[in-house]
């Protein structure tokens, strides 16, 4: 029997500035109902870069071998283009979770959807567990076909 699906949301913001705020609590009067939305589904908005600096930090701390996405993660964090990108993304964990049961996200979703169409978040997406449905990590160039 396979494990129920599992769901995260993800969203962009318009710029560095705005999502520093985010990051930091800093008062953001533009992000206030974005706030009120995370804090009713007990969501923790996490910054893709400071995620990716994370793992990257964790590799190198450690046995680069048992990190598979070291190379691709630092070379996206090292990327200007690519790290300014990041920079304004997000991940929702909620109660703590990086990904959760369908209800969960759709409820999150629903809610910050106006939010998007507002101008509020500039990208809404919600993503599932199953590899069928998402980008697969690149292949060290030893295992390329």
């Amino acid at each position: 029997m396979t494990a129920p699906l599992q769901y995260q949301v993800r969203f962009d913001l318009a710029d560095a500035a705005r999502a520093d705020a985010l990051r930091l609590g800093q008062a953001e009067p533009a992000l206030v109902p974005l706030v009120a939305v995370l804090a009713r589904h007990r969501a923790v908005a996490k910054r893709q870069y400071d995620a990716f600096a994370e793992y990257v930090a964790a590799a190198e701390q450690h046995d680069i071998d048992q990190f598979p996405l070291y190379a691709w993660t630092k070379a996206t964090i090292e990327n200007p283009v690519k790290k300014e990108k990041y920079l304004k993304s997000f991940t929702l964990h909620v109660e703590g979770q990086e990904v959760y049961d369908k209800a969960a996200a759709d409820a999150l979703e629903a809610e910050l959807k106006p939010l998007a169409e507002a101008g509020v978040i500039t990208r809404l997406a919600k993503y599932d567990t199953d590899p069928a449905h998402n980008p697969q990590p690149p292949q060290p160039p030893a295992q390329r076909g």
